[in-house]
């Protein structure tokens, strides 16, 4: 066996037997610590009265005294939790802990000692003592931890390169991600920031190298491996222009997790890769808080399809508003699962109502929507994948689900006599080309329906473009093939879409519900669309490719799908609203044929190949399907 060999078997046992030792740490620390205060107890006379007469100089009573020193130090120990430190993660907040410790018991024993009259004990060894346990109890774990780090990358050496990080930003934000990404196996050689008063100090051992214009070549000069964003603040176009300015070096970018993400708990420590909200940089929109607040505090608030991408954004940021319940309608069995263990963790205060159920079912949604009596329902269940609806095997599924199964869960909620209903509507409803356009549309028309027909309830339909990173969402996609060295497929080079993020899309409803008028469908201003293919670039370049390393490979558009979605159709008109970025479109709902769509829909088992599609076209005028699909 070669000694490199020989030398990491002898830190794989030195592990193995820290590990086997973790479970007896309390009692092992509170020894060693007790080994530390009569050491220190020691040193202190030899301080005081020099080699020769630190031991014959001292009073007969002294080791009883020494024994209530160390004493009065177990018990301040017990009482400020130093036992249950962990050494290998020993920071200042341990120091500070110790060093209360040792003050409290410091004062409690010299106080002790001289009420008891007991004179013959050195005042200076009392003084002392203090402040010579507490630099040998800090000495003692900061060993420990420097022996643990050296040990685990002599284990780790081989198992991955090194990861060098610059990192883009000094703030606060990176003096916590400091804190922690040494134990994720990185190395900070530098940071980067603008405030000019900040180059050339250090924040925890790093130096501040410059400027963010820097970044390429304190990359190369610091021979980093991997860049990463700290300022979660940053939004807008300036994210947008560092992270171009960061890819421009043709190093990984990784970034810190967002506000919304640290507000679900996730640590600044924990890095994530670039995501395509990250590269879409939108402008937060500046909502009222305090209608959507007065609207779900204190009331009973269902949401359907609650485990879907959409669904589940909108639980999380409901939980938040403390309703009085919060009742969770899923069809699929996972997805409520899943569901209910994120909100269950996240908001454990809010009571959870787990349902399973069909909207397309109308007794069920009855029976649910009379035992519960919600306040407000948001109506998130739908398929909503375009080429797999537009196939002829699941046309009519589309049209069941999407608008049968709106009406019947709209349908259910104005006989509970439910305050307000809001449907989560699309951009593809607008000059629908597809099934599930055309089927989302026609959910609106029901809306509107309904609102003419049952005034007790306030019915409102939100729309919105394509949501980054919900299912079926082509931003997961782009990874995968990156991630497996390419090709990246996009249908066109000239396709736009209209983008948002999922909690952007999730507030929107939640002001939607709190904001609309019965009838109504509300529009956020989504901004410029965005060309596919490049955010299929970035994505390129951010993952620490060059473009020529991954091809880009263009299909062609599938069936259903447009060049370009809209977000009103061409006789629509706009009115605004209290919040400058949400408007609301006056839409155009006098097709006679929707009873007759509906009636069918509840009738037919199975269609004909084309049967959906002409069903959609008698009753939605703007319904264009494509040729051929």
């Amino acid at each position: 066996m070669s000694a490199l060999n020989e030398g990491n078997q002898a830190w794989l046992r030195l592990d193995r037997g820290l590990s086997r030792l973790r479970p007896h740490r309390a009692w092992l620390s509170l020894l060693l610590d007790a080994w530390v205060v009569v050491l220190a107890w020691h040193f202190t006379y030899v301080f005081r009265l020099g080699f020769e007469r630190w031991l014959s100089a001292r009073p007969p009573y002294d080791g009883w005294v020494m024994l209530g020193v160390l004493v009065a130090y177990l018990a301040a120990f017990f009482a400020f939790r130093v036992p249950q430190s962990m050494w290998r993660f020993v920071g200042f907040g341990e120091v500070r802990r110790l060093l209360a410790a040792c003050l409290v018991a410091g004062v409690v024993a010299a106080a002790v000692v001289m009420a008891l009259k007991l004179t013959k004990v050195p005042r200076a060894v009392l003084a002392l003592h203090p402040l010579i346990t507490l630099a040998g109890l800090c000495m003692m774990r900061v060993a420990y931890r420097v022996l643990y780090e050296h040990m685990k990358s002599k284990l780790t050496a081989g198992e991955q390169p090194p990861r060098r990080a610059l990192v883009l930003g000094a703030g606060e934000a990176a003096q916590l991600l400091l804190a922690g990404i040494h134990r994720q196996g990185w190395t900070v050689v530098g940071l980067l920031d603008d405030d000019a008063a900040k180059h050339g100090a250090r924040i925890a051992g790093v130096p501040v190298l410059g400027a963010l214009a820097t970044v390429q070549a304190m990359a190369d000069r610091v021979r980093a491996t991997h860049l990463i964003l700290a300022v979660p603040s940053l939004q807008g176009a300036k994210r947008r222009a560092m992270l171009a300015q960061a890819a421009d070096t043709g190093l990984p970018v990784l970034t810190v997790p967002t506000p919304e993400q640290l507000q679900d708990g996730l640590q600044v420590s924990r890095v994530r890769s670039i995501e395509a909200d990250d590269l879409l940089g939108r402008e937060p929109v500046a909502l009222d808080d305090a209608s959507m607040a007065a609207l779900l505090r204190g009331k009973t608030v269902l949401v359907t399809g609650a485990g879907g991408s959409i669904g589940s954004e909108l639980c999380r940021q409901l939980a938040r508003e403390h309703p009085a319940r919060l009742i969770l309608v899923e069809m699929s069995e996972f997805n409520l699962y899943t569901i209910d263990q994120a909100l269950g963790e996240a908001s454990p205060n809010v009571p959870l109502i787990r349902l399973m159920g069909d909207v397309k079912d109308l007794p069920r949604m009855r029976q649910v929507m009379a035992h519960w009596r919600p306040d407000v329902v948001f109506h998130a269940a739908a398929y909503k994948h375009v080429p797999l609806m537009e196939e002829d095997a699941n046309a009519l599924a589309c049209l069941r689900n999407n608008t049968l199964g709106t009406h019947h869960a709209a349908l259910a909620a104005a006989e509970a006599g439910v305050s307000r209903f809001v449907l989560i509507s699309t951009d593809k409803a607008v000059n629908p080309t597809n099934v599930m356009g055309a089927s989302k549309r026609a959910a609106e028309m029901v809306m509107s329906k309904l609102a003419r027909q049952h005034a007790g309830t306030r019915f409102v339909t939100v729309r919105f473009g394509n949501v980054l990173g919900s299912s079926g969402s082509v931003i997961p996609k782009f990874k995968e093939q990156i991630e497996r060295g390419g090709p990246v497929t996009v249908t066109h080079p000239d396709i736009l879409r209209y983008f948002m993020t999922i909690p952007e899309a999730a507030r929107l409803v939640l002001q939607a519900a709190a904001l609309g008028e019965s009838g109504q469908v509300l529009v956020l201003d989504m901004g410029e669309p965005v060309k596919i293919v490049d955010l299929a670039k970035q994505l390129i370049r951010l993952a620490g490719h060059r473009p020529e390393d991954i091809a880009i490979e263009f299909s062609g558009l599938r069936p259903g799908e447009k060049l370009y979605e809209e977000l009103l159709a061409n006789t629509d008109e706009t009115l605004p609203t209290s919040i400058d970025s949400i408007r609301v479109a006056q839409l155009r709902d006098d097709s006679t044929q929707l009873d007759d769509l509906l009636t069918e829909a509840e009738r037919l088992q199975d269609a004909a190949p084309g049967a959906v599609r002409a069903m959609l076209a008698k009753a939605i005028p703007e319904y264009r399907p494509r040729v051929g699909s």
